[in-house]
């Protein structure tokens, strides 16, 4: 009877799988150039999780005499200045940018999810303060913003340092886009049937409004990490980013730009076409889901 029973379970999840496994394809059919963002993202991903298999060198081994090679069969993406293995930089720039992408927008978009949903649900005072706030920090552009949290050193002025000054710009964003979901949400009915059976104000917060604004969250938290890995980029460009010797895509631009872009091209080609890829990926793939949750605002 219990093997029966596992049975069952087994072929309900494997059912379930199945299920989901078509709605994605689905999905992939009809957002074809989503499903190609999604792509370009988890080639970067696999890259950055694999990054102990398939890297062949150390990325910050320096070999001299192999300074300023080309593309070859040894060294894929060619050597820097140092010698260093390009392919093994730009795939540990790309553990780098994923762990300050997802880590930063985690951090930052769930702060101003919290607080965009107690501005547009309680509205009056706290609205005015929250917004008054958030007004005074989308006034400063955010790079701006991010040089200046950089420059106070906040953190340990390692990698931490660069996710929470990325996480604290993204943070008005979050609560301007969170306020207007909920303002919009609120005034459905199932709202005022929820106070009519006297449910808490904060039940009717997080249990009947946040869930029904997790759409619009979605896509500005991918539309985000886009931003992030772009930020991050240029901030390391500047001086002020990932401290070597971190591989970031943005520092392997800097030491190369001025110097080697007429004598070494492939120091400047490969970390900023690994950039594009990245963020091209990531906005892509958001807008799909932006028409695939509001196709009204499809063409826009």
């Amino acid at each position: 009877m219990a093997t029966d029973v596992n049975e069952i379970e087994f072929a309900e999840k494997e059912n379930r799988v199945l299920h989901l496994l078509k709605i994605f394809g689905a999905w992939c059919r009809k957002r074809t150039i989503g499903a190609v963002g999604l792509f370009m993202v988890l080639v970067v991903l696999a890259a950055a999780i694999l990054n102990p298999v398939i890297k062949r060198y150390d990325p910050n081994e320096t070999n001299v005499p192999d300074r300023l090679q080309s593309p070859n069969a040894q060294h894929f993406f060619g050597t820097d200045d140092f010698g260093r293995d390009l392919w093994a930089r730009i795939i540990g720039g790309a553990v780098i940018s994923a762990q300050v992408g997802f880590i930063s927008v985690a951090i930052g978009s769930v702060i101003g999810l919290i607080f965009g949903v107690m501005s547009g649900f309680f509205g009056g005072g706290i609205d005015n303060l929250i917004q008054r706030i958030t007004e005074i920090m989308l006034s400063i552009p955010g790079i701006l913003l991010a040089l200046a949290l950089m420059a106070t050193d906040v953190g340990s002025g390692g990698i931490d340092t660069v996710v929470i000054a990325l996480s604290i710009i993204f943070i008005p964003r979050t609560v301007r886009v969170m306020r207007g979901s909920v303002l919009s949400c609120k005034e459905n009915v199932y709202i005022d049937a929820a106070r009519a059976i006297g449910c808490k104000p904060s039940r009717i917060m997080w249990r009947h409004i946040t869930p029904n604004v997790m759409a619009p969250y979605l896509v500005l938290a991918s539309s985000l990490l886009g931003t992030a890995i772009l930020t991050e980029a240029s901030l390391s460009f500047l001086g002020l980013g990932v401290p070597p010797p971190h591989p970031s895509w943005g520092r392997l631009l800097s030491g190369s730009v001025m110097l080697y872009a007429i004598s070494a091209p492939w120091m400047v080609i490969v970390p900023g076409v690994a950039i594009t890829w990245l963020v091209l990926g990531f906005n892509v793939f958001g807008d799909a889901l932006r028409d695939t949750f509001d196709p009204k605002l499809r063409g826009r």
